[in-house]
């Protein structure tokens, strides 16, 4: 589904140093780092946000980098996307926001909203389609993002911090809805957090990026116990020294 070669990326300093990555279909995949480590610069130029300074990104087949914004667009229809902080239009309700991408692409109006209120149904908020982001808790504003992320059925999911200032109970119903989606959709997951424990719960596979560079792709059970001595340490939260 993606596959990265030899890919580097600067913003006055390096932050992503050669990376080569891919990740099959219907993959469950984590990605977890310190901070500044190129995580979120790693999503973006996935998704065409940013062009890779070398190297080559692919995703679903379709080249990413050195390609014009129609190309661009093509391959975006094909991700849906979870925000770090959400996203939400404030200027639109709760049933709005979910039916926006399927309004982009073409959908009647009366249609994109009908589509919205079932998703918006899925997800647990059914009553909720005329509240404005403003009256949503943060758990619930999750979950518009994941409605509106994943309306549209697309081949790539991307979860940028699903569960970012979220309780244990909220994050573990979160992960409960983003498992029981791709396992209803088979999509491609892609999802980043700073809460390694729960995110190795729900990955099947995870990627851990330190100083721009790949520090280990594997299993997700098995990354506690990685040869890498970081790995260790970021996964274990011991402190050995200095990351």
């Amino acid at each position: 589904m993606i596959r990265l070669r030899s890919v580097t990326k600067a913003f006055r300093e390096p932050l992503l140093r050669g990376i080569d990555l891919t990740i099959p279909r219907g993959e469950l995949w984590g990605l977890v780092g310190p901070g500044a480590s190129g995580k979120s610069v790693l999503l973006k130029l996935i998704c065409g946000l940013y062009q890779a300074d070398e190297g080559e990104v692919e995703v679903a087949g379709e080249r990413v980098t050195g390609v014009d914004e129609q190309a661009l667009m093509k391959v975006r229809t094909r991700i849906g996307m979870l925000f770090q902080c959400n996203a939400l239009f404030d200027f639109m309700n709760v049933l709005e926001n979910v039916a926006f991408p399927l309004v982009r692409a073409g959908a009647p109006r009366a249609e994109a909203e009908e589509r919205a209120a079932r998703r918006l149904r899925q997800v647990g908020l059914a009553g909720s389609e005329r509240k404005q982001p403003g009256e949503l808790s943060g758990g619930m504003k999750k979950r518009v993002g994941i409605a509106r992320a994943s309306i549209a059925n697309p081949e790539l999911v991307i979860y940028d911090e699903p569960t970012a200032g979220l309780d244990p109970v909220t994050t573990s119903k979160i992960y409960d809805l983003l498992r029981a989606d791709q396992e209803a959709t088979g999509a491609t997951v892609i999802a980043v957090s700073s809460d390694v424990e729960s995110l190795l719960r729900f990955t099947r596979r995870t990627a851990m990026l330190h100083e721009g560079r790949l520090r280990y792709d594997g299993p997700s059970a098995a990354m506690a116990d990685a040869s890498d001595p970081v790995v260790r340490q970021f996964v274990r939260g011991e402190i050995e020294g200095p990351l």
